[in-house]
């Protein structure tokens, strides 16, 4: 598939901002999520496992996207 610019508001915005965009929204419902349940607590680097899963997130839609 081809990635192309997508109009917002009038400026032209390259697609990966907009798919990084929904992967960030994504994990603070995961944060949120781990948060209640003290998921984070038992993992041993907090900040890395949060890079991860977004790094999975946004890499998931990628794939997606390009189906």
């Amino acid at each position: 598939m081809n990635f192309t610019e997508v109009e917002l508001f009038g400026v032209y915005v390259a697609p990966i901002s907009l798919m990084m965009a929904i992967a960030w929204l994504l994990l603070i419902a995961f944060r949120r999520v781990a948060d209640h349940f003290t998921l984070l607590r038992h993992v041993w680097h907090p900040a890395l496992f949060v890079f991860a899963a977004y790094i999975i997130i946004l890499s998931s839609i990628v794939l997606v996207v390009a189906r």
